[in-house]
């Protein structure tokens, strides 16, 4: 099985090109933070060790096309996809291996608002949302909880 799911944000804009059959390819990459008690991180920056992954991620057709419309540096984004290898000869006759993350799913943790600015839908509310006693939803037209919502009580016992 080859899967891959990564969360991190991007380390510049991505990169939007078409093939000559006019097919869409976008590259970014991705800083993943590598998972360190706070102690192993401090250390590994004592030391000038990267506390993160860096994995060049390819996202192919209509899908790069939206990551390079809505994505860009510092943008959060949760990547599902396949590791694939490969290699070529560069310029002085050297092999140089290389190993992408394709992605099968882009998922934009970073929205941007209308006037062009960010947020990050884990952590913030935004404009179009209002806090309300049962929950957060939606004051447009596609509320996620109707007026008649009732609450649960809990009495904390196994319904089984």
């Amino acid at each position: 099985m080859n899967k891959v799911v990564l969360i991190g944000y991007l380390t510049k804009d991505p990169d939007l090109r078409y093939t000559q059959s006019g097919m869409a390819v976008c590259q970014f990459t991705l800083a993943v933070n590598k998972n360190l008690s706070k102690d192993k991180k401090e250390e590994m920056e004592a030391q000038n060790k990267p506390t993160a992954d860096f994995p060049r991620i390819i996202v192919w057709g209509k899908m790069g096309e939206n990551a390079s419309r809505y994505l860009k540096k510092g943008s959060q984004c949760a990547i599902e996809g396949a590791i694939q290898t490969g290699s070529y000869e560069d310029n002085n006759g050297n092999r140089v291996y290389t190993t992408d993350i394709v992605a099968q799913h882009v998922e934009f943790l970073t929205r941007l608002t209308q006037d062009g600015t960010e947020y990050n839908s884990n952590t913030n509310t935004s404009q179009g949302y209002q806090n309300h006693s049962r929950g957060n939803y939606r004051t447009n037209n596609d509320n996620y909880f109707d007026d008649d919502f009732e609450e649960v009580q809990d009495d904390n016992r196994i319904p089984f």
